[in-house]
């Protein structure tokens, strides 16, 4: 079965989120290294167009979280968390966020893409030319990187799809370079 297939079949094909029902899509939880439905939700266009972008929030829409929170699956929780943390100074998102619980992992999963930290102790990754780099994106190498650990060099123009941002150091991100994860120093690599 299918990614999509299995999440309509364990959500009986409504948006996890909202239960809406039209317009659904598998949307990956970042950070992700491997995709499938553990790491997955399903998701209406409007969930989805809201997660991507804080300026479409509408508050309102989010009082949903109040039953989709205590899903029994992490990546559904994970986003509730998320959403939560974003809608703090809102009031009733705080009395929701305080009766949540995640298990240690999950919370650093819910963590990892910095929601929830105030703006101003975010730590944020830039590559070379300074463009911030966020959970997902691509990059090249704009030099030739000797891999450690191996004997393997990672040449110059090499692509590093679905980086993932290390929460406590600015200057490194992670990714696959072949078949092999690395840390990458973000001098070292330009957005895609």
């Amino acid at each position: 079965m299918s990614v999509l297939s299995d999440l309509e079949a364990r959500s009986g094909s409504t948006c996890e989120l909202c239960t809406a029902t039209n317009n659904l899509e598998v949307y990956e939880v970042l950070p992700v290294s491997i995709s499938g439905v553990d790491v997955s939700i399903l998701a209406c266009e409007t969930c989805r167009t809201q997660i991507d972008d804080p300026e479409q929030m509408d508050a309102n829409h989010w009082r949903c979280l109040n039953d989709s929170m205590w899903s029994e699956y992490d990546s559904v929780k994970v986003v509730a968390w998320r959403m939560l943390s974003r809608l703090k100074s809102e009031g009733w998102p705080k009395d929701l966020l305080d009766m949540m619980y995640l298990e240690p992992e999950a919370l650093e999963w819910a963590k990892a893409t910095g929601e929830g930290v105030a703006e101003a102790d975010k730590i944020i990754h830039r590559d070379v030319n300074g463009v911030i780099l966020e959970n997902g994106d691509s990059v090249v190498l704009i030099k030739d990187l000797k891999i450690k650990g191996s004997s393997q060099v990672a040449k110059q123009g090499t692509a590093v799809r679905r980086i993932s941002l290390d929460r406590e150091n600015a200057e490194y991100i992670e990714g696959k370079v072949g078949p092999t994860l690395t840390v990458i120093i973000t001098k070292y690599v330009k957005k895609i």
